[in-house]
C-alpha cells in the first residue's frame, strides 16, 4: 500500500494526477488529507498515525518547508517504508536520518515519470503520455 500525505481534493493538481495514475495501475492507494473524507473512491485519514495497516511506501505531496516532519513519521513507522519525496520537494537531514537508519528515502523524483521509464524499460506499451505538471 502506498500512503500518500497531500493527496489533492483538485483531480487536476499533480498531488492528485499522480496517485490516480498509481491507482490506474494498479497500486493500492491510501489518502492521508485531513481535509478531505474520500478521495480516489477510497476513505482519507487525516494523518499518518491514523493508518493502521501496513504501508510499503510513503508518497509525500507536501511543501519543502513542511516534508521534514512527514518523513520523520514514515521513518518511525514500524514496517519501515519507503519514503518518496516529490519532484521539487526536498528535506534534506530528514531523507540522510533516514537512509543512515537503512530506509529507503528518495526526494526530488517524480514517482510518475520514475515508473513510466521502468516500464518503458521492460518493453511495456506506455499508451499516449499523460501530463501531470502541475
Amino acid at each position: 500500500m502506498i500512503a500518500v500525505i497531500g493527496i489533492s481534493r483538485d483531480p487536476m493538481k499533480t498531488a492528485r494526477r499522480v496517485p490516480s495514475y498509481l491507482a490506474a495501475k494498479g497500486y493500492h492507494i491510501l489518502p492521508v488529507n485531513p481535509l478531505a473524507e474520500r478521495i480516489l473512491g477510497r476513505d482519507a485519514v487525516s494523518t499518518l498515525e491514523d493508518v493502521k495497516e501496513p504501508v510499503d511506501m510513503v508518497l509525500i505531496f507536501r511543501p519543502t518547508g513542511q516534508a521534514g516532519v512527514f518523513v520523520e513519521q514514515a521513518a518511525d513507522r514500524r514496517e519501515q517504508p519507503a519514503i518518496w519525496l516529490q519532484e521539487d520537494i526536498h528535506a534534506k537531514q530528514e531523507i540522510s536520518a533516514a537512509r543512515d537508519a537503512g530506509l529507503v528515502a528518495v526526494q526530488n523524483l517524480c514517482s510518475y515519470k520514475v515508473h513510466r521509464e521502468l516500464q518503458a524499460a521492460e518493453g511495456e506499451p506506455l499508451g499516449p503520455p499523460q501530463s501531470v505538471r502541475r
